[in-house]
């Protein structure tokens, strides 16, 4: 008894994030970069959204599945982004415990979601461009609504056992998390009693998550490039790539950065390397998402243009 009493006496309530960089005279700066971004995130990824149901052409699966990518990115960014802002603007960057837990639920959760919801985009073209048509048969209202139910109930699942476990573990060493928000291997760093099964759970979560998608992904595109390879003009190739461009863009930079993270071991990785890569699929990737995907859109750019002239006219 007076041991479980011990342990939950030193049991920490809350915790303090020390945030991107220590360094005074580039937190202002720094803090203005960020809230540029993330203003330019919710604009791009709730204008894409708005801009994909306003528009009867844009119906399809392809863009309900960047909808729910656009969704998916303003969430995982809004978890992380304003924790961020608070820590260049004051030295002590609390959460609370159950806030800690819910930031790093909800980061799990999205970021699960993002990477299998990029494999499912994959798998989209792939019946796009290896089987136009039967796209729409195949493709139909019931197979990618379950596609994108089975990505957010797997996602939730993933992050309800990786945030189950973390509950379970005791904090009772340093209360400051070196890290901009609570993710899994700093707050480990904290731990006072045994995380073997935590890092196992990490180790076999990251692998499965980040190989299982990008395998997909890869199985994809080989297809795709043995079909494209076979179309005969010049103009139909570079039209079939131009639609996978965006795509193959996306899953690069969150994938790498994603790998590079999670996938190395902890004796190797650094603090700071981490909270470079974890920049990118944080705050970089869910501004870049909407930018990729409407540049180098032409049906998204006339959706726009139509709208803006619909306005006009009004």
């Amino acid at each position: 008894m007076e041991n479980m009493a011990a342990a939950n006496h030193c049991t920490l309530t809350e915790f303090f994030l020390a945030g991107l960089s220590e360094k005074q005279e580039v937190q202002l700066p720094l803090f203005l970069l960020f809230v540029a971004i993330y203003l330019i995130m919710v604009a791009g990824n709730l204008g894409m959204i708005a801009l994909i149901w306003l528009s009867s052409h844009l119906h399809t699966p392809m863009y309900y599945f960047l909808s729910s990518l656009s969704f998916i990115d303003f969430c995982q960014s809004t978890v992380v982004t304003p924790k961020l802002l608070v820590s260049f603007l004051t030295e002590n960057n609390q959460i609370s415990y159950p806030g800690c837990m819910s930031q790093l639920y909800f980061f799990i959760a999205f970021g699960t979601a993002e990477c299998y919801t990029l494999a499912v985009m994959a798998y989209d073209r792939y019946v796009a461009i290896c089987s136009p048509l039967l796209y729409n048969v195949t493709m139909s209202y019931q197979l990618y609504s379950s596609l994108i139910s089975v990505v957010y109930i797997y996602s939730v699942f993933c992050s309800s056992v990786n945030t189950g476990f973390m509950i379970r573990i005791q904090f009772c060493k340093l209360n400051v998390i070196n890290h901009y928000f609570c993710d899994l291997l700093p707050l480990l760093k904290l731990a006072c009693s045994n995380t073997y099964i935590n890092e196992m759970l990490i180790l076999f979560f990251g692998t499965v998550n980040i190989c299982v998608p990008m395998l997909t992904v890869i199985t994809s595109y080989i297809f795709i490039i043995a079909s494209i390879l076979r179309i005969r003009s010049s103009e139909g190739k570079f039209k079939a790539f131009s639609t996978c461009s965006s795509h193959i863009s996306a899953v690069a930079i969150l994938y790498g950065s994603t790998a590079f993270t999670y996938l190395q071991p902890s004796s190797v990785s650094s603090v700071n390397q981490g909270k470079v890569s974890s920049v990118f699929y944080t705050t970089i990737v869910p501004m870049l998402n909407p930018l990729i995907y409407s540049l180098r859109n032409k049906d998204v750019t006339l959706a726009l243009k139509r709208i803006l002239e619909r306005k006009n006219i009004m």
